[in-house]
């Protein structure tokens, strides 16, 4: 019926076209929101939009009291998506370290970045130095007086090891 030449290029055609179809399908995967940005989107921006969440750096508990309470004034989230609502609001808008340069992070990067951007980032004070100028150069309302002292909130809590 077949030859083996004929028969390796069809197992191999078969292979290649079914290694494509895996990574077409992770690749869409990996693109399909997060299951609580979903939720944040479906029932957190219907009143208001991002900025009181991008703005607001809360641990799991405090995200928990602030979903409570948006409830209590009718936000709708189901009793069983609100632990991964909170938990998705805790690791993408979650905490920062306090100090001098923190607000300024808040009112500024999050206005194109969130906060999982900032955190997963360590860098030396001479590369947060570049980032900000080349964020300054893309339009970040950032004042002379606040470069310095977000350099130094940065450099100091999102240092290279």
């Amino acid at each position: 019926m077949f030859s083996s030449v004929t028969c390796r290029w069809l197992i191999g055609a078969v292979a290649a076209a079914t290694a494509a179809f895996a990574g077409a399908s992770a690749a869409q995967d990996a693109a399909a929101p997060d299951k609580g940005e979903q939720i944040m989107n479906a029932s957190c921006t219907t009143c208001h939009d991002l900025r009181p969440i991008q703005t607001q750096a809360l641990d799991a508990d405090a995200w928990r009291r602030e979903v409570a309470s948006m409830r209590d004034r009718g936000a709708d989230v189901a009793d069983a998506d609100v632990p991964v609502l909170v938990e998705y609001l805790a690791k993408t808008y979650g905490p920062l370290p306090e100090g001098e340069g923190k607000k300024i992070l808040l009112n500024t990067c999050t206005v194109c970045h969130d906060l999982t951007r900032v955190k997963r980032t360590a860098a030396t004070a001479e590369e947060w130095a570049d980032t900000l100028s080349a964020m300054l150069n893309e339009g970040a309302m950032l004042s002379d007086e606040e470069f310095p002292i977000l350099l130094k909130y940065l450099a100091r809590n999102f240092r290279a090891p």
